[in-house]
């Protein structure tokens, strides 16, 4: 295999120094490359074509049958490289033009991360001087400005002051610091907490991470003075545990990768994530589109000597990236580099480099170097690291800075606290809290606090409605009871949670808590009295939480009932991250006379009364989901049925709860059985309200099918006996009347807003089926 590794840094040295481990590698040549790279690895040779020159490049690849190329730096990436090889039939390890604007432009990035929901900081773009002052002038939380384009890795300001914000932002926008990389900002809020770098491989659709790293971006001792392209790194990192690794894969980097893809430009090659660990997990601070500096020359040298890198990077260019295994060595890496003086600014070049051996697992690696006359002389900013691995960090580090100690060159400068922030972490961790292990007792009460009014505004008589006691009271006598039954439910969301957690919005799936099993009390004539439900999660979010209890709240106003009390449990590595599962359990009351169903007054011919459902309601959601999948569908994609909408918004839509309108009826006496038609569909809610000698003739076609269930049924090839046991099929419940007293019912359910049928009759059993679909071809017929 002839591989054409494009660049000139310390990356591509490393790079190179791992091709050139491959058996398959029979020659590497590096364009333009630098002093590390012209001579010492096996194989490994310097062309003089600038990074920029793709004809050149395309023509060289091409004469020598280049098998590989890898662009190393993002320039040549995001002017569309791999393009220009992907014409004549190379493989390109690195992503598409479309796909490298991720890094190209922070503005599209962020866009992107709102459209994916993908957790990162709140920011604005802008593209006017003014407006941007303006908005820096009015925001009172600390700041983060970016030039948008590409500047080197410079053209991030982290401000200390507004004052200091506005110059920089003047500086990036009027006085064009950073040129046209500064055309477009992007001003975000201040994020709090470590940092972490991600190197993840890429075909597109599998991805491989390898260890996470922390890179030192500050000039000096103590993360003080200007940002630089990175002064040292080590890996992997203690704040990043397999928990939160396992969470970053599928909270933003599977998602990542599958929205690029389904948005048209599929990311291979390396995907370099920068993550802020915030108090409220890890959020996104930018994508990088290639292998990262100095993270390359730490992570590289974790990879066993067992794994092809040839062969990994060919098979994320070709698509087959879950055809190779990536092993790991269990061992640290700390990588220092060496800057000229007066790096990041001004700086000479031109220095005499002398270099001593190092010891074992040590490794050297150039950056801005060149070869002439057998010499090595610095030619950039960051000069040249030292690597090194080792069973503990400590190790690592101290390697490393032995290395340093092999290199010299005139004003040579170097930070001497790389992986301070790991050894502070170390000492601190015996002093260990509830918070530390993932519970917040703070956040808890913060979420007590934030919903108590939505709790108060549900108290009826009988109760006050305060949470935060042992318990909560219902006076039956203070409601107006004297000789009831208490009736008692519980059952909770399902899977349509899945979609509330993808858009979050949780409200609407708060008052589905509530409506199911207020529902199901409803169904056996009582009146809801209290609430009570429970909400757990990993690690609780008050919003989100607070957003869900609120919708619960709103249901139990909706059913005439208080809520009481309940359960947040916060209970980290239970649930994946960002997910969270309901529970909620009704108590209600009914006088004896009013128990349903009525099972000795149900007589053949009853007629069977169906009130509409505002959709699917909650159920059948995993059949759903694997519907839209199949489609290649995402839940912010239009509705096929109605494209006003999404997807999402159509399903989210809560389900009705009953209880106003049908007590009503079952108070006059007018009903003699309800079945809530909920998983199970017709089929199976219906015979749990009927006695053992009759059954429901059902006809299907006296209600109109809804472009919503049209669309289901066809799109999922669902047969109509399946299609009718598995939703409601638009009847959210299904009543029992008199004959005699259908007309009534229909023109009473009209008066309180309701839609409702007569869908059959009552009739004699004949078999053990309690309920018979009939006319099963009229759902088929509305499809057409």
């Amino acid at each position: 295999m002839k591989i054409l590794v494009v660049g000139s840094g310390g990356r591509e040295h490393a790079l190179a120094w791992k091709l050139s481990q491959s058996p398959k590698a029979e020659a590497i040549y590096v364009a333009p490359g630098n002093g590390g790279t012209a001579h010492g690895l096996r194989n490994v040779s310097n062309i003089d074509i600038d990074v920029g020159n793709f004809p050149a490049l395309v023509e060289f690849a091409t004469k020598n049958d280049i098998d590989l190329v890898v662009p190393g730096p993002e320039a040549p990436l995001v002017d569309g490289i791999e393009g220009y090889f992907r014409k004549v039939g190379i493989p390109c390890f690195g992503p598409s033009k479309e796909a490298a604007r991720m890094e190209g432009s922070k503005a599209f990035s962020k866009d992107f991360m709102q459209r994916h929901n993908i957790p990162t900081a709140e920011y604005r773009n802008f593209t006017a001087y003014e407006e941007a002052k303006a908005y820096l002038e009015k925001v009172n939380h600390n700041v983060v400005i970016k030039a948008s384009g590409l500047a080197a890795g410079k053209g991030v300001i982290i401000p200390t002051s507004k004052e200091e914000a506005l110059a920089a932002l003047e500086e990036m926008m009027v006085g064009k610091e950073f040129g046209a990389a500064g055309d477009e900002v992007v001003i975000e809020e201040f994020l709090e907490g470590d940092e972490l770098s991600i190197l993840t491989f890429s075909d597109g659709y599998t991805i491989v991470s390898l260890p996470p790293a922390q890179d030192h971006k500050r000039i000096f001792d103590g993360d003080q003075g200007p940002n630089t392209g990175g002064m040292g790194c080590y890996a992997p990192t203690r704040i990043a545990p397999k928990s939160v690794i396992d969470e970053v894969h599928k909270t933003i980097l599977q998602p990542t990768v599958d929205g690029m893809r389904r948005e048209g430009y599929p990311f291979k090659g390396m995907l370099f994530t920068g993550l802020m660990m915030t108090k409220n997990g890890p959020k996104v601070l930018e994508y990088n589109v290639r292998f990262g500096d100095p993270e390359t020359q730490t992570v590289l040298p974790l990879i066993s000597e067992d794994t092809d890198f040839a062969e990994v990077l060919l098979a994320a260019a070709n698509g087959y990236l879950d055809g190779v295994k990536i092993k790991i060595n269990p061992t640290f890496a700390a990588t220092v580099v060496a800057a000229a003086g007066g790096y990041p600014g001004s700086y000479a070049k031109g220095k005499e480099i002398n270099l001593y051996p190092v010891q074992e697992d040590t490794y050297v690696f150039h950056a801005g170097t060149s070869l002439k006359d057998g010499k090595i002389y610095s030619s950039g900013g960051r000069v040249i690291a030292s690597s090194a691995t080792a069973e503990t960090l400590g190790d690592a580090v101290g390697k490393a800075y032995e290395g340093m100690g092999s290199i010299y060159f005139e004003d040579m400068f170097y930070r001497k606290d790389i992986a301070y922030r790991a050894f502070k972490q170390v000492a601190s961790i015996e002093a260990m809290t509830y918070a530390g292990a993932g519970v917040s007792v703070d956040t808890g009460n913060a979420l007590v606090q934030r919903i108590k009014n939505a709790v108060r505004s549900t108290k009826t008589p009988g109760t006050d409605a305060e949470i935060g006691g042992f318990g909560g009271l219902y006076d039956l006598k203070a409601a107006g009871y004297e000789d009831a039954l208490l009736v008692a439910g519980i059952d909770g969301v399902g899977t349509k949670l899945k979609i509330a957690c993808a858009l979050n919005k949780h409200h609407s799936v708060g008052i589905d808590l509530v409506a199911m099993s207020v529902n199901d009390l409803l169904a056996q004539g009582a009146a809801s009295l209290l609430f009570l439900d429970y909400y757990s999660t990993s690690k609780l979010d008050v919003e989100k939480a607070a957003e869900f209890i609120e919708g619960v709240a709103e249901g139990c106003k909706q059913a005439n009932c208080a809520l009481v009390g309940g359960e947040t449990a916060e209970m980290p590595g239970m649930y994946a991250p960002g997910d969270y599962d309901a529970a909620g359990c009704a108590i209600g009351a009914v006088g004896r006379e009013n128990l349903l169903p009525k099972l000795k007054d149900m007589v053949e011919g009853d007629a069977l009364v169906g009130v509409a459902s505002n959709g699917v309601h909650s159920n059948g959601y995993s059949l759903i989901r694997k519907i839209v999948e199949r489609h290649n569908l995402d839940w912010n994609s239009p509705a096929p049925w109605n494209n006003s909408t999404t997807i999402g918004e159509e399903f989210l839509i809560p389900t009705r709860i009953y209880v106003r309108p049908l007590l009503k009826l079952s108070n006059e006496g007018l009903i003699k059985g309800m079945a809530h038609i909920t998983g199970g569909g017709l089929t199976e809610n219906i015979p749990r309200m009927l006695p053992d000698h009759l059954t429901a003739e059902v006809e299907v076609s006296t209600w109109p099918l809804s472009p919503l269930y049209k669309w289901l049924k066809k799109a999922g090839n669902v047969a109509s006996s399946e299609f009718g046991r598995t939703w409601n099929t638009g009847l959210g419940f299904v009543l029992v009347v008199s004959a005699v007293e259908q007309v009534r019912v229909l023109d009473m359910l009209k008066a309180e807003g309701e839609t409702a049928y007569v869908v059959g009759k009552l009739a004699a059993r004949g078999s053990s089926e309690g309920c018979v679909l009939k006319d099963l071809h009229s759902w088929d017929l509305a499809m057409c």
